[in-house]
């Protein structure tokens, strides 16, 4: 008897480390893949962009862009796109998600730089990501729980490819799907291949995203306080933003039922808007106008033009995200913030970034390690404040309707609820 289980605990731990020999390997590997696709990826909307900002003609493109990538998509049978919904549904249950998806986000985000859409380029990543990883595992014949990490592993590595935030990157992907649980079995392999990706990223030319905060006060009961007041006005800013997004995409479909006309009302509407604004403040991602947020700088209504902008191209039919959108609106809200209270503006616009963006995603680690990252730890104090309030604040809405929440924000109870 003492002999077999001998034998049994020698099996078990051989198995345990075939395992995770298993996803050493596979992450790695999957890390220099996707690597060299997230670079190529942000090279792509690197120079999409620039090619806009210096021919304004190529605004004249945006009522026709969201007609196209709907034509493209209904080409490709992939009418019905569930985007970063579907690579979450994926992870909750056995939802397929088709191998096209990865090829049509990396063309179709680009193309909406390309013409100026107001979109962001972290929820092509999760899309770009979560389709290969989900077409590793089935290639090597993963069963349905090594699949579903596998997509996480996907996810992870693209999006830390992509942005430059590899420890943020590695969490985000097991912390989105399931608010208030955590996949830590994919903890090993999404580390790994995050930073695996981020180092070829790096090597091909992709920058590490960073900020300088210009001043940070002491924190003290004094900036404690005002920390607390703009935390809790980033919850309600991203639910607002939430809400816009949601609506405007039931709005949408119900005044046209067409997808073309509807795609083609929505671009020529942030046309008009652009030729009214007169610059290109709101058009693309908005990551110049975040520096500018960083020094102080900022109009008073920018973080509401964001949300309507990006509310409309997202319901059109333009692709690419929403989360670079969030930090554009919680560095401007911020800023504002600071200036009005004297509280540093640029310390503010860093808070608000964290902030909004956990509001939006509902997840409280990513937020706080993403400002880290991004800001370095002297702040620390005022991004974990910020972050747990914001979280709290937001209630249960989201940019993802697949996204759960399973256990309650205020409470200890198990709700297993969908975002709003």
């Amino acid at each position: 008897m003492e002999k077999n289980t001998i034998i049994n605990k020698l099996n078990h731990n051989k198995e345990r480390m075939l395992t995770t020999l298993k996803w050493i390997v596979f992450s790695f590997l999957v890390g220099i893949v996707l690597g060299l696709i997230g670079a190529f990826f942000y090279h792509g909307i690197r120079l999409a962009t620039q090619y806009r900002l210096s021919h304004s003609w190529v605004l004249f493109m945006l009522p026709f862009g969201a007609v196209l990538i709907r034509f493209l998509y209904h080409l490709a049978n992939y009418d019905n796109d569930g985007g970063t919904n579907l690579v979450l549904s994926a992870i909750q249950s056995d939802d397929n998600i088709p191998k096209r998806m990865s090829g049509l986000i990396f063309i179709s985000t680009i193309f909406s730089h390309f013409v100026g859409a107001s979109v962001g380029r972290e929820g092509a990543a999760l899309q770009l990501g979560g389709s290969i990883g989900n077409s590793v595992g089935k290639l090597f014949r993963f069963n349905d729980t090594e699949k579903k990490t596998m997509i996480m592993v996907g996810m992870s590595a693209v999006f830390s490819a992509l942005f430059g935030t590899p420890l943020a990157a590695a969490i985000f992907s097991m912390e989105v799907v399931s608010v208030g649980i955590m996949h830590y079995a994919a903890l090993v392999p999404c580390v790994i291949a995050s930073l695996v990706a981020r180092g070829v990223a790096t090597y091909l030319g992709a920058p590490n995203a960073s900020y300088e905060i210009e001043s940070i006060p002491q924190f003290n009961l004094m900036t404690g306080a005002q920390t607390a007041f703009l935390a809790m006005l980033c919850g309600l800013v991203s639910i607002l933003f939430c809400v816009a997004l949601h609506q405007s995409d039931a709005w949408s479909k119900k005044l046209f039922k067409n997808p073309y006309l509807r795609a083609f009302v929505g671009g020529t509407l942030i046309f008009v808007l652009t030729m009214l604004e007169g610059n290109q403040t709101y058009n693309g991602a908005g990551v110049e106008y975040i520096k500018d947020c960083m020094a102080g700088e900022t109009d008073t209504f920018a973080f509401l033009f964001k949300i309507i902008f990006t509310a409309i191209c997202i319901a059109a039919g333009y692709k690419g995200g929403e989360i670079v959108p969030s930090f554009f609106i919680g560095a401007s809200f911020g800023c504002l913030f600071g200036n009005i209270l004297g509280l540093s503006p640029s310390l503010c616009a860093a808070i608000g970034m964290g902030a909004v963006f956990c509001g939006v995603t509902n997840s409280p680690i990513t937020a706080f390690i993403i400002c880290l990252e991004l800001f370095g730890m002297e702040g620390a104090p005022y991004f974990l404040l910020a972050v747990a309030l914001s979280y709290m604040l937001s209630g249960y809405y989201g940019l993802y309707s697949s996204q759960k929440i399973i256990y309650s924000k205020y409470k200890s109870n198990y709700i297993n609820a969908r975002t709003k």
